[in-house]
């Protein structure tokens, strides 16, 4: 089958189209056949070898999936040859760089009618990751005043949306102009533009447009010196919910940003939580049905061939693309 494969770690030219042996599903696996990958910040810390659960190459990368179900090993029920399907990379599953995997059953998700395998493709790390961090962790409500990081990203598009659904005021920023004013489009109300507004300014900004107060919930898609700054914009009692460091910098904090606020700092990282448990299943059907019924948009810029994965990865490390970048793997 055709696949694309890590042989070194290193740029996007060590993404590579190769022939690999078809897989096999296994005793509670589920053989997808793969019609569209999403193409996320993980697989290129996989790609570059920084990635903290990669193991060495060769490796498919690709952590999130949406196909037809071709086979299932055995012990596995509910799903059968023939349903359209999301799946996850849990924490042993190969990627989805590649025309099939297999991957356990509980990371499998029967898709609705109504949603494409594109845009499914989207579904199983940027959106579930903003689904949990808000309604999980955040426990958002309509009361509260969310400040969206990035919100031109996968996470930060589908966090503005999930946010502004629950009624609350949603602030978001973006690293220009542009990407704000897109943003602003998934229902932000109020946007704020960060090359106009770097470093300290964009505390102030924050601060601002909330009175001074501070917002009651940051969703930090950041990290490094960014984060710092989430906790100078959280208000009393708030919550920052830290999920990513693409800056790869460390962040140097102050406590008295946060313990005089009474603020909550929480963690996420989505494979370390299927890891101790957590059944992605639930959310990810809550999720699909909303977007079958256009509650949510799921924002793709870019859809490219299978074989052009080195150009998707070139892209993303661009940072100039609003919303999602998937591979087209096979027409199912």
């Amino acid at each position: 089958m055709r696949a694309v494969r890590i042989d070194e770690f290193g740029g996007p030219e060590v993404l590579v189209p190769v022939e690999v042996p078809e897989p096999v599903a296994g005793p509670g696996q589920v053989l997808v056949r793969v019609a569209a990958a999403g193409v996320n910040r993980a697989d290129a810390l996989v790609r570059a070898g920084v990635y903290h659960r990669a193991g060495r190459p060769p490796l498919i990368p690709g952590v999130e999936a949406a196909g037809v179900v071709a086979a299932v090993g055995e012990g596995v029920t509910g799903l059968e040859a023939g349903q359209r399907v999301m799946a996850l990379d849990g924490a042993n599953a190969p990627g989805f760089y590649a025309e099939s995997a297999a991957v356990p059953a509980s990371q499998v998700t029967l898709l609705p009618e109504g949603v494409g395998f594109v845009e499914a493709a989207t579904l199983p790390v940027a959106w579930l990751s903003a689904w949990y961090c808000l309604r999980h962790l955040a426990r958002v409500t309509k009361k509260d005043t969310v400040v969206v990081k990035a919100a031109a990203s996968g996470v930060g598009s589908a966090a503005v949306q999930i946010a502004a659904e629950t009624g609350a005021r949603v602030i978001a920023l973006a690293g220009s102009a542009q990407k704000a004013a897109w943003a602003g489009e998934f229902g932000a109300h109020d946007i704020v533009d960060t090359s106009a507004h770097p470093d300290e300014a964009e505390v102030e900004e924050v601060l601002r447009l909330t009175g001074g107060h501070g917002a009651d919930v940051v969703l930090d898609t950041v990290g490094g010196p960014a984060f710092a700054r989430s906790l100078r914009e959280v208000g009393h009692g708030g919550r920052v919910v830290a999920l990513a460091n693409v800056a790869l910098e460390p962040s140097t904090i102050d406590t008295r940003d946060f313990y005089p606020k009474n603020a909550t700092v929480v963690g996420f990282q989505l494979t370390n939580l299927q890891i101790h448990g957590y059944d992605p299943r639930p959310d990810l059907r809550e999720l699909a049905e909303r977007v079958a019924a256009g509650t949510y948009r799921v924002p793709v810029e870019t859809v490219l061939p299978l074989e052009e994965a080195r150009a998707a990865h070139e892209a993303l490390e661009r940072r100039d693309n609003r919303g999602k970048i998937v591979l087209a793997v096979a027409d199912l």
